[in-house]
């Protein structure tokens, strides 16, 4: 079974607080809703103390054009997947030359070549090393690189893969959009990289310090269909408008045991062989409909809120951040967890892992 070997974070260096985005909210959005002060508690509610951008706060007041957004894009978010790559080997006996697949996951800004080619470059990797760049996932892409990264080493069980997945929503901000769903989507999103290193099952440096690994056993993947004006963007003149249905929770309370109980019931477990939920924190929202839905405990999904106060939803470098400290946390030898994300399609991915 490929294992979860290391993760590596990075966050951009401007840190803007709750209260500070708050009240630029209010400013911006004051004269599209006479009703802002209703409106503006959706900041405190979200539970979020501060996020991470590339910009100053200034930058977000004025008007700036696509072509201006995605050479930002391109410079930060090389940038920031090259720190995460490097703190995901830093403490590892693994090198650069050892990564034999690099798979890239965004959805918040394009390049042709695409930015693992940027990455190869500038980090020295390999030159025959295969690459696989996925666009279009949102917030899921972290849990879906995983999968995609557990099928190469499964098929391939002496290789290694980096998994890179890089967000710069604040980049997106639409200045002259002052719809709803762009001040909920100023409240909640933010930005931030994540790096994790995957190794197939006959790799001969799979054993570290003698500490269990997270091992992927098995993955799931659904889309509901109908549900396309969920979660995404529409391409329009000045760049990517955020579409952000105020239905998600919903969907999650009414589909995700469903989806749950049926891919355990495939690996022969249920809801109460999993001691570790790895969950998307995609906002306070979604992670009560997740309590609701799977009959948790705020305890249970502890790193999921940690995350979101303190880095905000990153969009699928989320979820490796939510990892990460599980890592940390050293698991005991046989627990069991679910890692779990959904996005655009609208679509859910699951990953079983079991710690050996």
């Amino acid at each position: 079974m490929p294992q979860i070997t290391s993760i590596g974070i990075a966050v951009p260096p401007f840190t803007i607080t709750q209260s500070s985005a708050q009240a630029f909210a209010r400013n911006l959005f004051a004269d599209s809703f006479k009703d802002i002060d209703r409106l503006l508690p959706v900041f405190e509610h979200a539970r979020i103390e501060k996020r991470h951008f590339c910009v100053p706060l200034e930058w977000f007041a004025q008007k700036h054009d696509p072509e201006e957004k995605n050479q930002l894009y391109i410079e930060n978010a090389t940038r920031l997947s090259m720190e995460a790559a490097q703190n995901c080997l830093n403490g590892t006996r693994f090198t650069r030359e050892q990564i034999d697949h690099l798979i890239f996951i965004s959805s918040t800004g394009l390049a042709t070549p695409s930015l693992d080619a940027h990455i190869i470059n500038k980090l020295n990797l390999r030159s025959d090393i295969k690459r696989t760049p996925i666009w279009g996932l949102g917030c899921a892409g972290g849990a879906v690189g995983l999968s995609r990264a557990f099928e190469y080493a499964r098929a391939f069980p002496e290789s290694t893969v980096l998994l890179i997945a890089v967000e710069l929503c604040g980049l997106t901000f639409l200045r002259d959009d002052l719809s709803k769903s762009n001040l909920i989507a100023t409240s909640l999103f933010a930005e931030g990289a994540a790096a994790a290193l995957i190794t197939g099952d006959q790799h001969p440096l799979n054993r570290h310090a003698g500490q269990p690994a997270p091992c992927i056993l098995n993955t799931r993947s659904v889309i509901w269909k109908d549900t396309l004006d969920i979660m995404g963007w529409d391409i329009t003149r000045d760049g990517l408008k955020v579409i952000f249905s105020r239905d998600i929770p919903g969907i999650v309370e009414k589909w995700m045991a469903p989806e749950v109980e049926t891919f355990l019931s495939q690996n022969d477990l249920s809801r109460k062989h999993i001691a570790h939920f790895i969950t998307h924190p995609g906002g306070m929202k979604v992670l009560k409909a997740y309590e609701k839905a799977l009959n948790l405990q705020p305890e249970d999904l502890r790193h999921a809120y940690q995350v979101l106060r303190g880095y905000g939803n990153m969009s699928s470098a989320t979820v490796l951040f939510v990892l990460a400290r599980y890592l940390q946390d050293q698991p005991a030898e046989g627990d069991y967890g679910l890692i779990s994300a959904l996005g655009p399609g609208f679509s859910g991915e699951f990953l079983l892992v079991k710690w050996k």
